[in-house]
């Protein structure tokens, strides 16, 4: 499983011309989603998540996490981070879950994420989506399950 996230003073995800989901303050979170993720690795993603401390301090320090600032959560589904560039110049997804896989463990992640995060927003998966946002730093991070677990 992989996490691009963005601290972000604001993001926004269209599908079409509508609105699905809109944040403030907060972290914008790409998810990827691999064939062998469970569960178990969400759970140890979506703690590690919410426990970053990538937010200033008063001091100006990145010492607060998601919940100490008060932030919000915009989580996207993104199969691409799982595109594999070694062959050629056509990426491969072979290791990108199933669509029908994923989404339960998409979905899966977002209720995980609610249940810490009550205004957790999110996409739509499969969509084609528009997303937009005001990177804060810009401060970016990528969490791969592989590293954490």
């Amino acid at each position: 499983m992989r996490f691009v996230i963005q601290r972000v003073k604001n993001a926004e995800v269209k599908v079409g011309q509508k609105v699905i989901g809109k944040i403030e303050e907060g972290l914008l979170v790409f998810v990827g989603i691999c064939d062998t993720d469970t569960k178990q690795i969400a759970d140890k993603m979506v703690r590690k998540l919410v426990g970053l401390r990538i937010f200033e301090d008063e001091n100006g320090k990145t010492n607060l996490d998601l919940k100490a600032v008060n932030g919000d959560l915009l989580i996207i589904s993104q199969f691409t981070l799982y595109a594999d560039c070694k062959k050629g110049n056509r990426p491969s997804f072979i290791r990108a879950g199933a669509p029908e896989m994923a989404n339960q463990l998409y979905e899966y992640i977002l209720a995980q994420c609610q249940i810490q995060v009550p205004d957790t927003q999110h996409g739509q998966f499969g969509a084609d989506m528009k997303v937009s946002l005001l990177n804060d730093g810009p401060f970016t991070i990528i969490l791969d399950s592989d590293d954490i677990i």
